[in-house]
């Protein structure tokens, strides 16, 4: 079977998703975009209260259903935007609703300023498992797009060189 790899990410204004998008194409990986079944409007003023309310309440909004069965992949590169200093409500829907023990797995978040304890709080609801690689991108789609884009294909084909063994 070999070592399958899914990208899963949430992305709210598309910073997120450019970086997952790099990620799955560098390594050729299937991806996979959560999606909460009432999103907040990423137009919205308030959207950074509303987002940070949740985040800070742990709330878990109910996802879009995806066809995607989690269980085959043995490594997973998981994707979040920065919310209130940890990672965003939709992808604590997904953890909490998909088995995962045993797997491989490393992080990713786009943030605006601090990614606080967005990585720490991860590991520790990804308890179980086997993180490989951690990484951190500021504004890619304002900042830098290109290294950034390059930054995250070469971040996650070292990761799985160095996985190979």
């Amino acid at each position: 079977m070999g070592n399958k790899i899914l990208v899963v990410y949430y992305s709210l204004e598309g910073n997120t998703k450019l970086i997952a998008e790099a990620i799955s194409e560098k390594l050729s990986a299937d991806i996979l975009r959560i999606r909460p079944k009432k999103d907040i409007d990423s137009k919205s003023r308030m959207k950074y209260l509303v987002g940070g309310k949740q985040a800070v309440t742990k709330e878990k909004p109910e996802l879009v259903p995806y066809d995607v069965n989690v269980e085959d992949y043995n490594t997973l590169f998981i994707g979040t935007p920065v919310w209130a200093w940890t990672f965003a409500p939709a992808i604590r829907s997904f953890i909490d609703g998909v088995n995962l023990k045993g797997k491989k797995i490393a992080i990713f978040s786009c943030n605006a300023g601090s990614n606080g304890k967005t990585f720490e709080n991860m590991k520790e609801e990804l308890q179980g498992n086997e993180f490989l690689g951690q990484i951190e991108f500021k504004d890619p789609l304002k900042n830098h797009r290109e290294e950034n884009v390059e930054k995250a294909k070469k971040w996650a084909y070292d990761i799985c060189k160095l996985d190979v063994k």
